[in-house]
């Protein structure tokens, strides 16, 4: 299985590259095109603002090649956000894998951003959530967020539902961060590694 982490200059991608070593799988950090298309699977993290993250990618000449990708791609944290047709964060344009827009989360009474453990709600029928039960608890740190759609594999509650995990065809994403997530978020990302092509 080749692996490669996109080096997106905005990602903790230590901790990213980490959980898949303790997974025993080899990956790779690059930010070269020709190493992104030639995976078979790629994961695409982010922290920080989506407007930054997107001009970086822009820099590094990314965002054609990761419009193109036909196999498996994970978006984490921001990088899920950056799938998405855009986000109010900064007014950004996102990458266009998914269709719907990244909004500012509404908390309520709650404090934002919404931070810490929380549980998986509504889970789909889907491959990347083989052995992950209702109820699950994995880690969030985000305060800008996606409504739960079509697209939604799991939502959280968090002030009103969001999504959690989406999909559409070969393109996944997690508001959370699977690698700070324990033995749902190993899960989740072993799964990946076994979702069809």
């Amino acid at each position: 299985m080749s692996l490669v982490i996109v080096d997106t200059g905005c990602a903790n991608l230590a901790s990213v590259g980490f959980a898949f070593d303790r997974l025993g799988v080899q990956k790779t950090i690059s930010a070269d095109p020709d190493i992104i298309r030639a995976a078979q699977r790629v994961v695409l993290p982010g922290v920080g603002a989506a407007a930054y993250a997107m001009a970086s990618l822009r820099a590094r000449g990314l965002v054609d090649v990761l419009q193109a990708l036909t196999q498996p791609v994970l978006g984490i944290c921001l990088g899920m956000q950056l799938l998405f047709e855009s986000s109010q964060e900064g007014n950004a344009q996102g990458l266009g894998l998914i269709k719907g827009k990244v909004g500012e989360m509404d908390t309520g009474s709650l404090p934002s951003p919404h931070m810490g453990w929380n549980q998986l709600r509504d889970l789909a029928d889907d491959p990347l959530l083989a052995g992950v039960k209702q109820g699950s608890y994995v880690y969030f740190v985000h305060s800008y967020g996606v409504p739960v759609s079509g697209n939604t594999l799991a939502a959280c509650d968090y002030g009103g539902k969001f999504s959690a995990i989406v999909r559409s065809g070969n393109i996944y994403g997690c508001q959370f961060h699977p690698e700070r997530s324990g033995k749902t978020g190993a899960q989740i990302l072993e799964n990946f590694l076994k979702v069809p092509a």
